[in-house]
């Protein structure tokens, strides 16, 4: 699998690609210097059940942790893992 992560400093994505085939995608957008907004994620379904998921969220988890950065996960998907993940609580922004 490679790992391919564009960002135009409004809004970015990683995406996880086998091949010539995407296995999955994961989207956010900036909402400051300080702050990215999970908006989206998307799994392959033959890929599903995979950790590809996990993966992605792990990825802008990486990036956020490496530019200092908080993450607001607003994708169900993305909410949940994080629901679930204590250690990713560095980098989880807390709405007000």
């Amino acid at each position: 699998m490679n790992l391919l992560h564009k960002d135009n400093a409004e809004k970015g994505s990683f995406k996880l690609k086998d091949g010539d085939y995407l296995a999955g995608e994961i989207t956010y957008v900036w909402s400051n210097d300080e702050l990215i907004i999970i908006d989206h994620t998307g799994v392959n379904s033959i890929y599903e059940g995979k950790g590809i998921g996990k993966q992605l969220v792990q990825a802008v988890v990486d990036y956020a942790r490496e530019r200092q950065i908080k993450i607001l996960p607003l994708c169900p998907f993305a909410k949940r893992i994080f629901d679930r993940t204590e250690n990713y609580s560095d980098v989880r922004a807390v709405r007000s």
